[in-house]
């Protein structure tokens, strides 16, 4: 049976205390609380940072048996693009703790909008596929020159699925897709906020949105879509101001067992 599973990218905020959090909750005890709501987490400190395995091992601690992680991947490797075959092997191992207990989901490569479709990038891919063996990945483009059936052919041929966005619809960007390369599907929301995309003081302007139950029905057919073709489908939202993302999480929650989508949540 297909799986959908539905969260957040990120899950501690320090405004979401008092919005989604109760006040006073201890920050070691947020993603516990954060496990009883939602099945799956998108975690984005790894962009930044190489873990070691003791932090996965303790939020695993946390969470109950069928909850899964999703990893974004290391600045190295999608932004600067200049990783080492061993730092590569640093990241896999910080994630030992997940992949030894089955909670271990995607590794999200998302790269920036000046990531455009050409023949070396497309090595790139393949350069990336190598170094991350059967790890399960999950590539997400910004710049909508990757729209086309050679990037869906290459990814088919590497085995590295295509993340599916929701974001303004200015210039360059993409659009919403349904695209599948794997047995996995995966869709991120950005949220709408067409005035911040591009002109913010501070990166959290950019995911300033709420969306509405309206616009969140447009993405039934292409969420029956994936769910139609693959195995499990990653459902994330990244407007986190304020817990947007939260409110947003739910009422698509609400939606697709609505319209007899299987889900998964807590």
């Amino acid at each position: 049976m297909h799986r959908i599973l539905i969260g957040t990218s990120g899950y501690s905020y320090d405004d979401w205390n008092g919005s989604f959090y109760p006040a006073g909750l201890d920050r070691k005890e947020q993603l516990k609380y954060y496990s009883n709501i939602f099945s799956t987490v998108e975690i984005n400190f790894t962009y930044y940072m190489i873990p070691y395995p003791r932090i996965f091992k303790s939020m695993v601690e946390k969470v109950g048996n069928d909850f899964v992680f999703s990893v974004k991947a290391h600045s190295t490797v999608t932004h600067t693009r200049d990783f080492k075959k061993e730092d590569v092997k640093k990241f896999i191992l910080s994630l030992r703790p997940l992949i030894d207990t089955n909670k271990m989901g995607t590794i999200l490569l998302q790269f920036p909008w000046s990531f455009k479709f050409n023949k070396n990038n497309l090595d790139y891919l393949t350069r990336v596929r190598e170094s991350f063996e059967d790890l399960n990945l999950c590539v997400e483009f910004r710049n909508n020159s990757w729209l086309g059936e050679e990037t869906i052919k290459h990814l088919r041929s590497l085995n590295m699925g295509f993340c599916n966005v929701d974001e303004p619809q200015l210039k360059g960007l993409l659009p919403p897709t349904s695209i599948y390369t794997t047995k996995t599907g995966y869709i991120r929301f950005h949220g709408r906020n067409n005035l911040n995309w591009w002109n913010h003081e501070y990166s959290y302007q950019r995911y300033d949105y709420l969306y509405t139950a309206e616009e969140l029905k447009e993405w039934i057919p292409g969420i029956k879509e994936l769910a139609a073709n693959t195995k499990k489908t990653y459902i994330y939202f990244n407007n986190h101001y304020k817990a947007q993302a939260v409110r947003s999480a739910r009422v698509l929650q609400g939606l697709i067992e609505k319209n007899d989508i299987y889900t998964s949540q807590n």
